[in-house]
């Protein structure tokens, strides 16, 4: 087939730790370079964000990567880019009406919009996957949010106009629901990780001796990582290290950063939190190695890779019992779930494992099985692949009754 998926934000390219680059930057490229693997023709639409891209770029992996140009050509964020997606969907209906895909895979509902756009009078499937749900976002962070007001009624108008929605966990379809999708037209296929990568053998990142606790991810205050740095203090021999944020050489300048080594001042464990600021995502599996426990604790997760790519690592993970963390580790098998933003909770959860060898070990074994045989990449492209064929299946009866 002929596919093409369409990532406004968050390019297959770009460096991981961003603000705006995450999970759906992760996602969208492995699902394009698995897609590729099996004989498809992919391309990746993503938004120009710098003068100095090319139109269009062909990756190691196999798929292309097209830049649109729809706005300025530079970084923007996210939440600022609605008014430039009627640009982006005239782009977009240009090509397809020169090159029609089999199938548009939406990823992020400004993506959606401009997807449904294009291709409505074209009679081009699109499916959507939203990675995250302006209504739960709103209902976490409150006056703090700062979507496009009219987000969570066009999220509902999409549920509505795309072909079927492809879901990364269980609560996401509650979720959606209540915006009224049917349920027979949603599917759950979780995002994935890497196993050739992330494994339990392999090089560790330097260690300091004392327990290790680690964090992972972008320093974003619903992340979580002060509720990290607040259960330290009910952990007196462990360190914690959090992995990601600015270059090393702004880690004394950033306001996050800041905020947080002053919390952990306040409780007298400053010594005890380590920042390693922005790593390479080849050297991601080195750090998790390197931890007893690693953490996953925000105060809500669409779906959340972490937790996957600890227990491919053979780590056993403490999260939060929100989102996708709940389908992902297996409480008291993988890990163990805590309420979120309870520091208190996680603190003794953390110190019971630290002082338990033989259930890290069990829990860090189950993991890698549980990742190898669940959340391989392999099998999540496949079944994306099968959504798809379910959708075009679906649409050829009603096509020739026409």
């Amino acid at each position: 087939m002929r596919i093409d998926l369409v990532s406004e934000h968050a390019s297959p390219l770009a460096a991981i730790g961003g603000v705006d680059a995450g999970g759906q930057n992760v996602h969208v490229a492995a699902l394009a370079a698995g897609l590729a693997q099996r004989g498809h023709r992919v391309t990746v639409h993503t938004r120009r964000d710098d003068a100095a891209l090319p139109d269009r770029v062909t990756t190691a992996d196999g798929y292309d990567v097209a830049h649109v140009a729809a706005g300025p050509a530079r970084v923007v964020p996210k939440d600022e880019l609605l008014q430039h997606m009627g640009t982006f969907a005239d782009v977009l209906r240009a090509e397809w009406s020169a090159t029609r895909p089999d199938v548009v895979h939406a990823h992020f509902w400004m993506s959606g919009l401009a997807s449904v756009q294009a291709a409505s009078r074209l009679g081009i499937p699109v499916l959507q996957t939203f990675h995250a749900l302006g209504s739960v976002k709103r209902r976490h962070q409150g006056d703090a949010d700062t979507s496009p007001e009219q987000r969570i009624d066009l999220e509902r108008d999409l549920c509505g106009d795309v072909d079927h929605v492809v879901a990364t966990c269980s609560d996401e379809v509650f979720e959606l629901r209540r915006l009224g999708l049917p349920s027979d037209r949603v599917s759950i296929v979780p995002c994935g990780v890497d196993t050739d990568e992330f494994t339990p053998d392999g090089p560790a990142a330097p260690h300091s001796g004392r327990p290790r606790l680690l964090v992972l991810g972008r320093l974003v205050e619903r992340k979580g990582q002060e509720d990290a740095v607040r259960a330290l203090a009910a952990v007196p021999d462990a360190e914690l290290v959090v992995v990601g944020g600015p270059p090393t050489d702004e880690l004394d300048t950033d306001p996050e950063v800041c905020r947080l080594r002053a919390v952990a001042a306040e409780l007298g464990v400053a010594d005890r939190l380590v920042f390693t600021g922005a790593v390479s995502r080849a050297d991601v599996p080195g750090w998790i190695r390197s931890a007893d426990v690693v953490l996953a604790v925000p105060w809500y997760e669409p779906f959340g890779i972490t937790p996957l790519e600890a227990m491919a690592c053979g780590r056993p993970v403490v999260a939060t019992a929100v989102g996708g963390l709940v389908d992902t580790v297996a409480d008291g098998v993988t890990g163990d779930l805590v309420p979120p933003r309870d520091p208190a909770a996680l603190g003794q959860a953390l110190a019971a494992l630290l002082a338990d060898d033989e259930r890290r070990t069990a829990y860090g074994a189950a993991g890698v099985t549980r990742a190898r045989t669940r959340y391989r990449w392999s099998r999540v492209v496949a079944d994306t692949d099968a959504v798809y064929r379910q959708v075009l299946a679906a649409r050829r009866p009603v096509e020739a009754a026409r």
